[in-house]
C-alpha cells in the first residue's frame, strides 16, 4: 500500500512535471534567459552573447520559434525573449506577441550584433545571456533544466547564485521513489479530484494542437501523411497519426501551448494523446480514462529519470513506450501487462537516437508509439 508521503510525492511529480509551455521548450528557455536578462538590464540591449551547450545547440538550430514570423535559431530565441518576452509567464514567455513587436524582433536580429558560442561547463543543459546597454550589463544562467535559475548579475553584482552541484537545490522531488508496481498501485488508486485539473489540462491542451496540426499545413505534415495513407478506421494508425500531427504543428511553429512531460512538449504529446484516442475507441469511463493516463505519464517520467532531460537518445522512445502502457491499462492489464509491454516496447526501439528537435520528431513519435502498442499486444500473444 503506498504511504500517505509518497501519495503525495506522486502528486508533487505530476505537478512539477505536467505544465504547460509554447513551443520546442528548449528555444523557449533560451527566450525566457533573454527576457530575464533585459529584466536587469533595464533597456534593449546593444549587444549580446550567448553561450550554450550542446545539447541545446542541438534542439534550437532547426525549430521554428513561436510568434516570430517563422524564424529559427538560438539568435532568433534569444531576440523573441529579449524584445517580446514576459518572464513571468516562464515557458509561455513568449506566448503573448503582437504584430507590431514581431517587426521589432526581426529589426533588433538585423541591426544588434549577437553571438553564439559552445559552452564547455559540462553540463549537459547549460544556457548563459550576457547583454549589454547603456554602459551596463546583466548575466543569466539557466542549468539543468528549462526553469532553473542559477544565476543572474547585474554588471558585477550578484542578484541571485544558487549552487548547481547540491541537487536538492533544483527544487524537484527525488524521482528515486518511483517503480513500475507503485506507480500502477497509484494509478489504481488515487483520488480523482487530486489529478483532475493537472489531467483535464493536459487533454484540452494536447488535442487542441493535435487537431490543429491536422488541420494546417506544418512541417512534413507527418500525421495527414498516416491519415492518407493509411485511413482512419484502425485506433492504431489515428493514436500515432493525431499524435504526430500534434508534434507537427509544435515544431513548426504553432503558438498553442502543449501539457508537457519531463520537459518536453513531444514528450507530453506522446505520453497522452494515444491514450486519449484509445479511451475513446474502448468507450471507457473519464475515470478509467484519468488513471491510464496516470500510467503513461508516470511511466515516461520514470524512465526519463534515470537518462536526464536532455541526452543523446531520444524522449519520444520512452514516452511512446509509456503510451503502450497506458493503453495496456486501458484493455484491463496490471503490473504484469505493463511491465511486458515497457520491455517488448524498448526492446523494438530503444536504439532511436536524438539528433536534434525538429520536423521528422513527428515520426519518431509515430514510430515509437507504434512500438509501445505491438509491445502491448507481443505480450498478449505470448512473447
Amino acid at each position: 500500500m503506498i504511504t500517505r508521503p509518497k501519495y503525495q510525492d506522486y502528486i508533487n511529480v505530476l505537478k512539477e512535471e505536467l505544465i504547460p509551455a509554447m513551443g520546442c521548450t528548449e528555444p523557449i528557455a533560451i527566450a525566457y534567459a533573454g527576457a530575464i536578462a533585459r529584466e536587469h538590464l533595464g533597456c534593449l540591449p546593444e549587444r549580446v552573447e550567448i553561450e550554450v551547450s550542446g545539447n541545446i545547440i542541438k534542439n534550437v538550430k532547426s525549430v521554428i520559434v513561436p510568434n516570430t514570423g517563422g524564424l529559427r535559431g538560438i539568435e532568433v530565441a534569444a531576440a523573441a525573449g529579449i524584445v517580446a518576452g514576459d518572464a513571468a509567464k516562464e515557458l509561455k514567455v513568449i506566448s503573448e506577441v503582437s504584430t507590431e513587436a514581431v517587426a521589432v524582433i526581426h529589426k533588433f536580429l538585423e541591426s544588434t550584433p549577437i553571438t553564439v558560442n559552445f559552452s564547455d561547463s559540462k553540463k549537459i543543459f547549460d544556457i548563459m545571456i550576457t547583454v549589454y546597454g547603456n554602459g551596463h550589463s546583466a548575466y543569466v544562467r539557466i542549468c539543468e533544466f528549462h526553469t532553473n535559475i542559477v544565476e543572474i548579475r547585474e554588471d558585477d553584482k550578484y542578484v541571485l547564485q544558487k549552487d548547481i552541484a547540491v541537487e536538492d537545490s533544483l527544487g524537484f522531488t527525488d524521482r528515486g521513489f518511483m517503480n513500475v508496481q507503485e506507480i500502477i498501485e497509484f494509478a489504481d488508486t488515487a483520488r480523482i479530484e487530486d489529478v483532475k485539473d493537472i489531467l483535464d489540462l493536459q487533454i484540452e491542451c494536447n488535442v487542441n494542437i493535435s487537431e490543429e496540426g491536422l488541420a494546417g499545413d506544418y512541417g512534413a505534415n507527418i500525421g495527414k501523411v498516416l491519415l492518407k495513407t493509411y485511413g482512419t478506421d484502425d485506433v492504431k494508425i489515428r493514436a500515432k497519426a493525431k499524435a504526430a500531427a500534434g508534434s507537427d504543428a509544435r515544431m513548426n511553429g504553432c503558438e498553442m501551448p502543449v501539457v508537457i512531460n519531463s520537459g518536453s512538449g513531444n514528450q507530453g504529446i506522446t505520453a497522452s494523446i494515444p491514450v486519449i484516442e484509445y479511451a475513446k475507441e474502448l468507450g471507457v469511463s473519464d475515470e478509467k480514462r484519468y488513471r491510464a493516463l496516470l500510467v503513461s505519464n508516470l511511466i515516461t517520467i520514470h524512465l526519463k529519470s534515470g537518462i536526464g532531460r536532455l541526452s543523446a537518445y531520444c524522449g519520444a522512445v520512452s514516452a511512446g513506450c509509456a503510451s503502450g502502457a497506458g493503453i495496456a491499462y486501458l484493455y484491463g492489464g496490471g503490473v504484469d501487462e505493463v511491465s511486458h509491454t515497457i520491455v517488448n516496447s524498448l526492446a523494438i526501439t530503444s536504439g532511436i537516437i536524438c539528433d536534434g528537435a525538429k520536423a521528422s520528431c513527428a515520426a519518431k513519435i509515430a514510430t515509437a508509439i507504434d512500438a509501445g502498442i505491438l509491445g502491448y499486444h507481443m505480450y498478449k500473444e505470448g512473447t
